[in-house]
């Protein structure tokens, strides 16, 4: 396999995004993919095993970024409350922004085999493990009760963001997200802070 810095290595998965996006992962043939990303069909192949390989590949390198980025902007804020709401306003932001990214994420992730969506899983971790800090440094610094089940609250908050942009995709993308993301952590934030 071809290095991952290459820039053709970055043009695949791109092309990748925008056909899975117009066409669906099962009607998106590697050709496809090749054609829109100017490549020869075999070009593909030095970088990737087969369209599955693209799929967990374009989702790792577009959730490694999200998950840098968000966690680079957490960093620079203090407060858990205010992390959380860098953390509900970047989601949804960053999928506005890449509408086609956000098809993939939402609907055609979904509709892999078992195998894929495990492999999906495993790359999601690093995000929900971000959630993870978030809640338990609100609970240290009583920003949030202390005595929280964060699995569960990461599962409400990873599934609250989740239906939230798949509605927007449902409908055509026809609204502002991110007009959304101030609601949306009031709602999770009074959920969770220490009321006493």
């Amino acid at each position: 396999m071809e290095s991952k810095s290459k820039p053709k290595y970055k043009l695949i998965l791109d092309a990748a995004v925008e056909v899975i996006a117009e066409n669906g992962y099962h009607h998106s043939q590697v050709s496809k993919i090749a054609k829109k990303a100017g490549v020869a069909d075999g070009t593909i192949y030095l970088y990737f095993k087969n369209k599955e390989d693209i799929l967990v590949s374009l989702f790792e390198e577009k959730m490694g970024q999200f998950v840098s980025k968000i966690k680079h902007e957490i960093d620079q804020t203090e407060q858990a409350d205010q992390k959380l709401y860098k953390l509900i306003e970047m989601h949804f932001s960053q999928l506005s922004e890449d509408p086609s990214l956000a098809i993939v994420t939402q609907l055609e992730l979904r509709q892999s085999n078992k195998d894929l969506r495990l492999k999906i899983n495993d790359v999601l971790k690093g995000y929900l493990a971000l959630m993870d800090t978030i809640l338990q440094e609100g609970m240290e610094d009583g920003t949030f009760q202390n005595q929280l089940n964060v699995k569960l609250v990461r599962q409400v908050l990873f599934g609250t963001l989740d239906e939230v942009v798949t509605n927007w995709v449902m409908k055509e993308q026809r609204y502002s997200l991110v007009d959304q993301a101030e609601e949306v952590h009031y709602l999770i934030y009074n959920g969770l802070r220490d009321h006493s």
